[in-house]
């Protein structure tokens, strides 16, 4: 059977200023929050936690993996392995200092035109992310983050801003990463909320303050479609979660609706209002139920509706069971989305159960309710790897993880999915977003660099590079083979 890979299909990779570049002060870069995030903290939400730079403490990201100097290089190696897009992002404090400034950044306009000018000499498209989990500190302390109204206006400025200076050299656009992170910041106490850029009182209710933030962010993505479509008419923008789907534990109708409304409100909802263009009623009857009454006006509803994405972009590492008597199964592990176990999968090293079979139905699923063009922007598999006595990485396990997913890929799109394109997450190691780590690597690139900031940061291909090298040269078909 020949591939069902279409001939124009985007293969490629991901990765985030705020893990790869460092440089994190110079050349008029103000700091964003996860400049503030320790070595070792899961993220700038623990107790006492203030915006001071500490002498004694390494942060990861001030350096990462240095991509600010040797993009030139690591470009060149994603050329190498046949790459077709590059999702990337921008960091919004290189463009704006502190987020409300009237004047953009030169050199930090200039230094973004010369990576995507690097990707389109190699024939590589730019997939740009917006807005990546890395706010402006001022924007933060001063207006609250998402949380003021004000902050779409600031955010309209940089988009025009980056718009206007890139429209001949990048057509795919990401507004916000996995927007639907922020309902982690419903759990617990913490002060800072790390998706939204709020600062919580003690006593607060959490639901309207974040809500109400997240409804900013709906409007946001409509201006910026908006924007695009204006600026860059064959542009396209796309709406971003992360999807990890729920199965329901048993088949007792009290787990299958656990598992279908979580889904929902983790998730869905998030595509819903951006793919849609409006509120659905599930989510009017969940606002209720939490006492919450958000301040939504009329002509940014009218906004919502009028500019809804172009396409449906998703990352998908694992899938997750869920029941309403959790108390009787074991408690699953890994991302911000946890769950319970399920018995029938095997997990990494980190705990994410891994489900190759849950991308093609995830795949169905999304195609299925939103009937736009869908695109999976991150995928992946973290590991432990290792240099042998002879000088190769050779991360089998890594290449049978997506291997595997890619054939259920493959699948849906033989079942007819509308996919533009793949991207495995991190293709060159990075900075780990949850804990600052090295050792969790995903790449097809090794860089030398351990947790504590050690190493030459030379990079070294690893077994996986070749493998991914060939699924691109023949588009796939070398997927048949193999299986």
């Amino acid at each position: 059977m020949s591939t069902p890979f279409p001939k124009d299909f985007l293969w490629g990779g991901a990765i985030a200023a705020n893990q790869a570049e460092g440089a994190y002060n110079e050349d008029g870069k103000g700091l964003a929050v996860t400049d503030f995030m320790e070595h070792g903290t899961v993220d700038t939400r623990k107790a006492g936690f203030t915006f001071t730079l500490k002498d004694d403490v390494y942060y990861p990201r001030h350096t990462a993996i240095d991509f600010y100097h040797r993009y030139k290089e690591d470009i060149a190696l994603f050329a190498q392995m046949g790459f077709r897009v590059l999702r990337l992002s921008i960091a919004w404090s290189r463009i704006f200092r502190n987020g409300d400034d009237t004047q953009p950044n030169e050199k930090g306009l200039a230094f973004y035109e010369n990576v995507f000018k690097e990707c389109r000499k190699h024939g590589i498209q730019p997939l740009v992310t917006i807005s990546h989990f890395e706010m402006p500190v001022n924007l933060v302390t001063k207006y609250n983050g998402w949380g003021n109204y004000e902050t779409i206006g600031f955010f309209e400025r940089y988009v025009q801003t980056i718009f206007t200076r890139y429209k001949d050299l990048v057509k795919y656009w990401i507004v916000f990463n996995e927007i639907n992170a922020g309902v982690n910041d419903l759990k617990g106490n913490w002060p800072i909320c790390c998706h939204t850029g709020m600062v919580l009182s003690e006593g607060c209710n959490r639901f309207q303050s974040i809500y109400q933030a997240i409804h900013h962010q709906f409007v946001a993505v409509a201006h910026t479609v908006k924007l695009c479509h204006d600026v860059i008419p064959d542009g396209k923008v796309g709406a971003m979660i992360a999807h990890i789907p729920m199965y329901p534990r048993t088949c007792d109708p009290d787990d299958i609706f656990y598992a279908f409304r979580s889904e929902r409100n983790r998730g869905l909802l998030f595509l819903d209002v951006q793919a849609n263009g409006e509120y659905p009623y599930y989510f009017e009857a969940y606002l209720s139920h939490q006492n919450v009454e958000l301040d939504r006006r009329p002509e940014d509803l009218a906004k919502i509706k009028q500019n809804t994405v172009d396409f449906v972009a998703f990352s998908y590492y694992m899938s997750m069971a869920g029941s309403a008597h959790p108390e009787k199964y074991p408690k699953g592990e890994g991302n911000i989305f946890s769950g319970i176990k399920n018995p029938y999968l095997t997990a990494s090293d980190w705990g994410w159960e891994i489900d190759p079979v849950g991308l093609r139905y995830s795949l169905n699923f999304l195609y299925d309710r939103y009937k736009k063009p869908l695109f999976i922007v991150e995928n992946g598999f973290g590991a432990h790897d290792t240099i042998d006595a002879d000088g190769a990485i050779r991360d089998d396990y890594r290449i049978d993880y997506l291997q595997k997913h890619l054939t259920e890929v493959g699948k849906a799109l033989a079942d007819g999915v509308d996919l533009m394109g793949y991207c495995t997450w991190g293709p060159i190691d990075i900075v780990s977003a949850g804990s600052g780590e090295m050792k969790k690597r995903y790449g097809f690139i090794y860089v030398d660099k351990d947790n504590d900031g050690n190493g030459t940061l030379e990079r070294k291909i690893k077994q996986s590079f070749h493998w991914y090298r060939r699924i691109i040269a023949t588009n796939g078909e070398c997927l048949e083979q193999e299986e």
